[in-house]
């Protein structure tokens, strides 16, 4: 059953085109791999899946849900658009934790903020808090930071920021958890260490969607591979339609250039 249903996505920035007619589907567990080169239209893709970005066109549905028409304005007011980013959760590349707070009191904030508007909040403040807090730090230990939830970002290392970022999106219990290349800003011992992460949470089915140049990786660990160019879906498929034999020739150059490795 799919999740996730996006039909007819377009966006344009002035008058460049990003995203033209981008259409696919994502089931329940599945992890679907967007690739291609820089400039492709993945991160504009992932930042409208986010509301961090408005489309022009389309249909966004998350559950059967219509989270986005591009026909119906009720549907992209302002005020609606906190509750539909939460059926996403999303890892930036470059971490963006908040200098000022340590790794715990990061994955906690989001849900804290929640709470807080939420009737009960004046009388079950403390319980909240240490709900909340628990959580957090059952999150940091799968993570394996165990021993780091009281250190600040800049005591970390990149790979362990990464981490408690992905603790941070875990927090909020998404439908759907996005990565946007989260390991390009990570040197090869600290990206395999996320790699391993993602594996752990592929291997018990969470629904992702990741935008990655890790080529052997998004192999391995997909259930769906999409690739882009310029804006289109040029090919999609499994893991062995596309790297094993796509059928496009763009498709083909770009694979060639990756050097994707057994």
């Amino acid at each position: 059953m799919a999740i996730l249903e996006i039909e007819n996505i377009s966006k344009s920035f002035d008058r460049t085109k990003v995203l033209k007619d981008i259409s696919f589907n994502v089931e329940q567990g599945q992890v679907t791999s967007i690739i291609g080169s820089s400039g492709s239209g993945k991160t504009t893709l992932l930042r409208c899946l986010n509301f961090l970005e408005r489309p022009d066109g389309g249909i966004i549905r998350v559950n059967n849900e219509v989270l986005f028409d591009a026909n119906d304005p009720e549907t992209y007011k302002e005020s609606t658009i906190r509750t539909k980013r939460l059926h996403f959760g999303l890892v930036f590349q470059s971490f963006n934790l908040f200098p000022q707070y340590t790794a715990k009191k990061n994955v906690m904030l989001a849900k804290e903020l929640l709470a807080k508007a939420t009737p009960e909040y004046k009388e079950r403040k403390k319980e909240i808090h240490e709900e909340i807090e628990h959580q957090a730090e059952m999150l940091l230990i799968q993570m394996g930071l165990k021993d780091r939830m009281n250190n600040y970002p800049h005591q970390l290392s990149g790979g362990q920021c990464q981490r408690v970022a992905i603790a941070r999106a875990l927090a909020l219990e998404p439908d759907i958890l996005c990565f946007d290349e989260p390991t390009s800003a990570l040197d090869p011992e600290l990206t395999g260490e996320v790699l391993k992460v993602i594996k752990g949470l592929a291997d018990k089915r969470t629904t992702m969607i990741i935008v990655t140049h890790e080529m052997a990786f998004a192999k391995e660990v997909s259930n769906q591979v999409i690739f882009m160019d310029d804006g289109y879906i040029l090919e999609q498929g499994t893991p062995e339609q596309v790297f094993d034999n796509p059928q496009m020739e763009r498709t083909k150059h770009f694979l060639a250039r990756a050097h994707i490795t057994e």
